[in-house]
């Protein structure tokens, strides 16, 4: 199955390099490429891409509100979002996690870094790159939105004892083999309480599950759990 892309910068430099370095993989494909936040909006649209590799600092209409038009728009379930930023610890990043984004990258990466990134989000997990995912959970994300304690802490509800073990153990930033590690369990049998946990609580992605596990107060920032 091919993953279709759609590249959002205003740098048409960088958007033909990482077109070129897309569409030379066999499994990725290039479908439409926007130099704005409205035009990625309308373009996402059209083509409905898998995952959109979007850039924040955009002249008009920026990333961040680009992100969040097409994480609330219903239509576009099946579309993620992967931030692409030259800052790394920012809380533009937070806002757009927040917005709906499933993960964000440095402009610094590795060609390979790029192609797992999309890869990975396109699967519907969470991408955080690891110079900034602990200090952006504990620094923003934990900093409840007005409102979303109350209208989300009873959702958890929902989740087996084990479910919710799990969530807890991915939002302090373990990946599934370290909670696999943890739990005495497979990294299989863990992702699959993550997508149920998902599924129950409606949320797109694991990094949207992470955002609602702090600011409901299941989870309070703390130091990782290694």
């Amino acid at each position: 199955m091919t993953i279709r892309v759609l590249l959002a910068d205003d740098q048409a430099l960088l958007r033909a390099t990482f077109r070129i370095l897309i569409d030379s993989c066999d499994d990725l494909e290039v479908v439409a490429e926007a130099a704005d936040g409205a035009e990625a909006v309308e373009l996402t649209r059209a083509h409905r891409p898998d995952v959109v590799v979007m850039d924040i600092r955009m002249p008009g209409t920026d990333g961040l509100a680009a992100t969040s038009t097409i994480c609330s728009d219903p239509d576009l379930a099946g579309t993620r979002v992967l931030i692409l930023t030259t800052f790394e610890i920012d809380e533009h990043v937070a806002r757009a996690l927040r917005a709906g984004a499933s993960g964000f990258l440095g402009k610094d990466v590795s060609a390979d870094q790029l192609l797992t990134g999309i890869r990975t989000v396109a699967l519907g997990d969470a991408l955080l790159s690891p110079q900034a995912t602990r200090s952006l959970i504990t620094r923003f994300l934990s900093t409840p939105d007005p409102g979303s304690s109350s209208e989300r802490g009873g959702l958890f509800s929902s989740l087996t004892a084990r479910e919710r073990e799990v969530t807890i153990l991915a939002a302090t930033g373990l990946d599934n083999q370290e909670i696999a590690d943890r739990l005495f369990v497979s990294p299989l049998t863990v992702r699959t309480h993550i997508h149920r946990a998902m599924a129950k609580l409606d949320v797109r992605d694991r990094a949207q599950l992470v955002v609602i596990a702090y600011q409901s107060g299941l989870v309070h920032p703390g130091p990782p759990a290694r």
